[in-house]
């Protein structure tokens, strides 16, 4: 700050040496600071692998999952110093909560039981999915998303979209699961309690394809917390971040985190900090290969 002062008033090389005396500091030390004023500013590499990649989440990442995105560009930083880092360069992730019900489960059409009985980690691809419905705010009114997750990886593998939220919302977001999945017979298909999921349409597709229907039990949100977490997760890392002007704006950029980042970058501590795509070919990866008696 005083050779700062000097920069300001001084008029002259015997003006420096006087205000040096003023302010009790030495001429040397004022050109000195000078000499390293004019100095380029280096850039931190760990600073701008840590700003790419908190771009790159949507600006979701917090120290841990950052801490894993540095270390696969062989970058190697503690939490420590990435919390400092965020906090000099205002990395901050802003969330909002908010809760609104989605589904209506005072009806009378027939209850599942709760086969799925919070059992989250099934021990292969295509053996338990849960499936709800969430509410996305436009300027156009609301969007409703029905989606539908395999447990097992937590990818997301059918969704959709509609203004409104009949049986066949949920459906179409069902039907998409099982044509990408092809999934065996008694495959379980966890949900609440809600009208959509207990009609008659939903059940009959259940049944089409041999899946067994699995509910929560009245008014316990955690029996299909899973789903629940990934819809707080959208809500929070892309659509709260957003002001869509209309429904094909929104359904684009939910596509976009499903497909884009969610199911093929985010890092999921659950998975190890694997994404669901990559958590997928690692197991397969991993699965013996069968070789016939005859060969």
């Amino acid at each position: 700050m005083k050779y700062h002062c000097i920069d300001q008033l001084q008029q002259g090389a015997g003006a420096v040496a006087s205000l040096c005396r003023l302010l009790g500091v030495s001429a040397s030390g004022y050109y000195a600071a000078r000499q390293r004023a004019r100095r380029p500013i280096m850039a931190c590499a760990v600073t701008t692998h840590l700003q790419a990649a908190f771009a790159s989440s949507g600006r979701s990442y917090g120290s841990r999952r950052l801490r894993v995105a540095l270390r696969e560009r062989g970058i190697q930083a503690g939490r420590y110093r990435i919390r400092t880092l965020m906090q000099k360069h205002g990395m901050r992730p802003v969330w909002r909560r908010k809760f609104m019900h989605t589904t209506d489960s005072k009806h009378r059409l027939p209850i599942a039981d709760n086969v799925l009985d919070r059992q989250f980690k099934p021990a292969a691809a295509n053996l338990s999915w849960v499936a709800d419905v969430t509410y996305l705010r436009t300027r156009s009114g609301w969007l409703y998303l029905a989606g539908v997750m395999d447990l097992f990886s937590r990818k997301i593998v059918g969704w959709a979209m509609a203004p409104s939220m009949p049986a066949e919302l949920v459906c179409a977001a069902l039907q998409m699961a099982i044509t990408q999945r092809n999934p065996r017979p008694g495959l379980i298909v966890h949900s609440d309690r809600g009208s959509q999921y207990a009609s008659d349409a939903h059940r009959a597709l259940l049944a089409r394809h041999g899946l067994r229907a699995s509910m929560s039990r009245k008014g316990n949100c955690w029996d299909n917390a899973v789903m629940e977490r990934f819809f707080l997760n959208l809500k929070m890392e892309r659509v709260w971040q957003r002001d869509y002007a209309n429904h094909a704006e929104a359904t684009r950029d939910v596509v976009d985190y499903i497909v884009g980042f969610y199911n093929n970058a985010r890092l999921h501590s659950t998975l190890g900090y694997l994404s669901p795509n990559a958590y997928e070919l690692k197991s397969t990866a991993k699965q013996p290969i069968d070789v016939s008696e005859n060969t």
